[in-house]
């Protein structure tokens, strides 16, 4: 067999593959009008440019979230958009909480058909600064608080026979571990290795769960974010680190993509080229990602004396150099997505 010929065949092989794996996909596929949707986490950034895109499809969209002003906000602009919306006040830590809103959610609208668990708190600075009571706040948010509402609402979307889908905004942070969000970190990876496993085994009853997994996002959440450290120097590198085109996607976007693989069933979705290429790296050579992320810590800022212990708010860790021109665009994206202090609604 000639060269030419072998690779004619690999070649034609290849695109068959794809072509079926794209027909799979297809067939995968379901519609949002008149499903119900519920968003932990669903106030204000993503979650609000999510709840906007379910119900630009027809959903009805449930939010829950702890501030019940916050919430009101969030329905008033999805509601603007023509989307059908209902709120419940409810804390992401709180079992008891969780469990009450899938009930609620469950009498109200006697189905769930999907899940998602987009609910996240940020926390950002040296290790040295981190105290345990951090990592056990993050892991509250980010791990157990998904897996609460997952086993509460498990039992209602059997029952509903609906769609089943379930989506879990991990983060990169969950992928390749990154220097000075350690808490956030460890607790995102928890997530991943639930959100994959939950997959495997809630295959086999017709759900399909999605690891999403974001780069840097404009959704105007680094205002509401903690620091530790040298808080004006830690919040300027990473508010411009989610600001610059290129390296980081927008809220809206990148909720776009979110729906299109939750409606797909699609296993993961890792946004942002910048992300993906992360992945990628860490797995072929974990070695050279982890000398690759020793070198970016040093470069960010060192721990500073015991008032870095406290945290403080990107509103309160702003300089006279950040924001600037450069995170306009992020800047920008607080007032989209319901991120401004209270003091600074309109």
């Amino acid at each position: 067999m000639r060269f030419s010929t072998a690779i004619g065949i690999v070649a034609g092989i290849g695109v068959g593959c794809v072509a079926a794996a794209r027909a799979l996909r297809a067939r995968r596929a379901i519609e949002f009008a008149g499903a119900t949707v519920v968003i932990f986490g669903g106030s204000r950034g993503l979650g609000l440019a999510l709840a906007r895109e379910f119900a630009r499809e027809g959903a009805h969209v449930v939010l829950a979230a702890r501030d019940e002003a916050e919430l009101a906000r969030a329905a008033a602009d999805v509601e603007s958009h023509g989307g059908a919306v209902t709120t419940i006040a409810c804390d992401i830590e709180d079992r008891g909480q969780i469990e009450r809103t899938i009930q609620r959610i469950a009498h109200d609208r006697g189905s769930i058909d999907v899940l998602v668990n987009n609910a996240g708190i940020i926390q950002v600075g040296p290790m040295e600064h981190m105290a345990i009571e951090d990592f056990e706040h993050a892991m509250r948010t980010h791990f157990w608080g998904p897996l609460f509402a997952i086993r509460a609402a498990l039992p209602v979307m059997r029952v509903a026979g609906g769609a089943r889908r379930i989506v879990n905004i991990s983060s990169i942070g969950g992928k390749v571990a990154v220097p000075h969000l350690l808490p956030y970190s460890a607790s995102k990876f928890a997530l991943t290795g639930l959100s994959e496993g939950l997959r495997s085994e809630l295959a086999r009853e017709g759900f399909a769960v999605t690891t999403v997994c974001p780069g840097l996002m404009r959704t105007g959440s680094t205002y509401n974010a903690m620091f530790k450290g040298q808080h004006q120097r830690e919040f300027a590198w990473f508010h411009v680190s989610n600001a610059v085109p290129g390296f980081s996607i927008s809220a809206a976007r990148a909720a776009r993509r979110i729906v299109d693989a939750c409606r797909h069933g699609d296993p993961e979705l890792v946004l942002t080229p910048a992300a993906q290429l992360a992945v990628v790296a860490n797995g072929l050579s974990p070695s050279v990602t982890a000398r690759a992320l020793a070198l970016a810590n040093r470069l960010l800022p060192a721990a500073g004396d015991e008032r870095g212990n406290r945290a403080r708010s990107g509103w309160q860790s702003v300089s006279r150099y950040v924001p600037s021109a450069v995170t306009r665009l992020a800047d920008r994206a607080t007032i989209e997505n319901n991120e401004l202090p209270d003091a600074s609604r309109p």
